[in-house]
């Protein structure tokens, strides 16, 4: 049986050293991981072809995708019998999964990254600090992020400003129409830049004890950095680079300022262990208890 692996440099993933020792412990050691290679923004027929591979293969049982989330939901949505809300709330597929006979798909990332964010921030942190947001990148995991933000029912769980930058208008503009869809006292702002030296005078005005977040892929699976080495990142401020493999040069640059400006700096690998723990329980069918989850993150603690 096999669960495919849709990204864009799937063999330097962490996952291929993971995913055996997870298959122990969720006792499936006949499920293997097949890493499937798609350019950044695609064709559709690449999108809808990957796709295909999961839904007409009687040996796939699913398949997690990870940069290509937008662009495979909008390329080969037709070819899904379920959704559920936070796929359609997105625009977004994470997970693909089958049951009774339905190719079904999820997106778990407004999940995964509230999870991951908190164990980052702790509980009230925007009350405690009156910190804002500021993300580079519009693409799934923006959006993920600020719709979890959105959903939050504490009010001291949610900043008062959210800003997301990105080059591509058509990514900033869902952004707008999801936040018009709902009711929320959080400013959101939309910037349609790919200039380094726009985003740190963007940078430089956020307010003390503000999170900044790179959901560019850059660093990974691009080169650079959204800001130059010149930024100067929020005083007390936290900084969350969402990659964990890969140059990293916005990472770099942070902890660079660390003692300096007093930052908490992180990468993805929170984030990657919960998303992908959570995919692989949904197409296995998994109850993903935390007592599981905790074993599933030593596992891949042990090899990091």
């Amino acid at each position: 049986m096999i669960i495919y692996f849709f990204g864009v440099t799937t063999q330097k993933s962490s996952i291929h050293k993971i995913f055996p020792l997870w298959m122990e412990i969720l006792e499936r050691p006949e499920v293997s991981l097949e890493g499937y290679d798609l350019k950044i923004h695609d064709t559709r027929e690449a999108y809808r072809g990957a796709v295909a591979l999961v839904k007409y293969d009687d040996q796939a049982v699913g398949g997690v995708v990870t940069t290509h989330k937008i662009d495979m939901y909008e390329a080969a949505r037709d070819m899904f019998e379920y959704f559920d809300p936070y796929t359609q709330d997105c625009g977004e597929i994470s997970c693909i999964s089958k049951l009774d006979g339905r190719l079904e798909g999820h997106a778990f990332d407004p999940i995964t990254s509230g999870l991951s964010l908190d164990a980052l921030i702790g509980k009230d942190y925007f009350a405690r600090t009156g910190g804002e947001v500021l993300c580079f990148g519009a693409g799934g995991a923006a959006v993920a992020i600020l719709l979890n933000l959105l959903n939050r029912t504490s009010p001291g769980d949610r900043p008062r400003r959210f800003i997301a930058v990105d080059r591509s208008q058509d990514r900033l503009d869902r952004i707008s129409e999801m936040v018009d869809d709902r009711a929320t006292e959080i400013q959101v702002e939309v910037v349609c830049n790919e200039d380094s030296q726009v985003n740190d005078r963007m940078m430089a005005s956020l307010a003390q004890g503000s999170i900044v977040i790179n959901a560019t892929g850059m660093g990974k699976d691009t080169p650079g950095s959204p800001v130059t080495d010149a930024s100067s990142f929020p005083l007390n401020g936290v900084v969350w680079e969402l990659n964990y493999r890969g140059e990293l040069d916005f990472l770099h640059q942070a902890q660079r300022q660390a003692a300096a400006q007093s930052l908490i700096v992180a990468d993805g690998w929170e984030y990657f262990v919960r998303g992908w723990a959570q995919a692989v329980a949904q197409v296995l069918h998994v109850d993903l208890t935390a007592e599981r989850f905790n074993r599933l993150k030593a596992a891949a603690a042990m090899v990091r």
